[in-house]
């Protein structure tokens, strides 16, 4: 299969909001695709669709051909915008609990991110700062051969260091055939790996495509055009 996501006429309901209206899009399989826009514009509610952790209003998501389900789960790792670690764990004793639940989780690959880190995998969550947590939340979501990563805001509230570190992070440790989708709004620290582009304003798609090619057509680094777009 050529394409790793696909949403047909996805829309998703809140009480008193359309999150995501009428969506209509396929993402290609090996590819870093940055997903655009403001707070607010629906990021985070397209990927809890696509990790299965809400239900669509109306409409269809797929991954990897499968309605997100229990089997779809094993092709898709997420990481939320927010630290999920308990502080109670050290970092052994949470890469026990990913290996429980994940097959395709590589704790050697874990351990050899946090070795250039510098981090001891017996030190407790509790006693780190936010950054180093951050770090070892994507080391785990790395350390999972899934054809599917879906990260949201893995840069926000990090400094510009970390921003590398991670951005570096993402690049050397996933597959070729893979898909990352990055969600954030800081476009200029991450347009130079980026394959694919969605912009996503007010819950509907405002430009989607090859970066490369829309590069080319109009002119215009996908900076300039978010902030066109979004007048940021």
């Amino acid at each position: 299969m050529e394409n790793v996501l696909e949403c047909s006429n996805l829309t998703k309901k809140y009480i008193t909001k359309t999150a995501l209206d009428d969506l209509n899009f396929s993402l290609p399989k090996g590819a870093i695709i940055g997903l655009l826009g403001p707070n607010g514009s629906g990021k985070t509610t397209l990927l809890k669709l696509a990790a299965g952790l809400l239900k669509p209003s109306s409409g269809e998501i797929k991954v990897c051909g499968l309605r997100p389900s229990a089997i779809s789960k094993d092709y898709v790792a997420y990481q939320p915008d927010k630290v999920y670690l308990n502080d109670w764990m050290n970092v052994n004793n949470l890469m026990d609990m990913m290996c429980d639940f994940y097959s395709n989780f590589n704790r050697d690959k874990a351990l050899d991110m946090l070795a250039n880190l510098n981090i001891n995998p017996k030190d407790k969550l509790k006693t780190m700062s936010k950054g180093t947590k951050e770090k070892v939340q994507l080391i785990i979501t790395m350390s999972r051969e899934v054809p599917l990563y879906l990260l949201d805001e893995p840069i926000g509230g990090v400094d510009p260091a970390a921003r590398d570190y991670i951005l570096n992070t993402i690049i050397s440790n996933y597959k070729e055939d893979s898909t990352v989708v990055l969600s954030t709004h800081l476009i200029s620290d991450i347009e130079s790996v980026l394959n694919h582009i969605i912009f996503l304003k007010n819950g509907r798609i405002v430009r989607q495509g090859d970066v490369d090619d829309i590069r080319e057509s109009t002119g215009k680094s996908i900076d300039a055009l978010f902030r066109e777009e979004f007048r940021c």
